[in-house]
């Protein structure tokens, strides 16, 4: 048998391509497969940031929970208090308007005391009411603040090659 054999020639020639084409095909295999497992272990890193995101948010909105309970309470108690008169607000009150009097006139002293006047009990606690609306709202804003940077903390860890 000759190496120039047509028939050896299209042997060897097989066996080349044979072999190269199973290397191709086994190493895309294998490409595949250590893509599945890079993919499974992406989403098993997913799932614990994920179970994190879950625990933290929970965490704000039972703190936020208790705030407004604290909260609550602190108004209702200081709602009976300004009911019963226990407890009074006031205002200053401005100077009624002044009354010209002559140049020559004498200067009466004046009171180093401003004077005050006191707020209608259901007037003061919707008065109040305002403010207690304002404080909830800046408590809601910020435990939603404080759920963002912790989301966004928890999203951006760089997990350890």
């Amino acid at each position: 048998m000759s190496l120039f054999n047509p028939w050896v020639l299209l042997g060897i020639l097989l066996a080349v391509v044979g072999s190269f084409g199973g290397g191709y095909l086994k190493g895309s295999d294998d490409e595949v497969t250590r893509q599945q497992l890079e993919i499974a272990a992406l989403n098993a890193e997913a799932r614990v940031k994920e179970q994190a995101l879950i625990s933290a948010i929970q965490t704000q909105s039972t703190k936020l929970q208790k705030a407004n309970q604290d909260a609550k309470l602190a108004q209702q108690k200081r709602n009976a208090d300004i009911a019963s008169g226990a407890l009074k607000l006031r205002v200053l009150q401005a100077p009624v308007c002044p009354v010209s009097t002559p140049d020559d006139a004498p200067v009466a002293p004046r009171d180093s005391v401003q004077a005050t006047g006191e707020l209608d009990p259901a007037f003061a606690q919707s008065l109040v009411a305002i403010t207690d609306q304002g404080d909830a709202n800046t408590r809601q804003l910020n435990a939603c603040i404080d759920a963002y940077n912790t989301a966004f903390q928890t999203i951006n860890q760089r997990s350890k090659p």
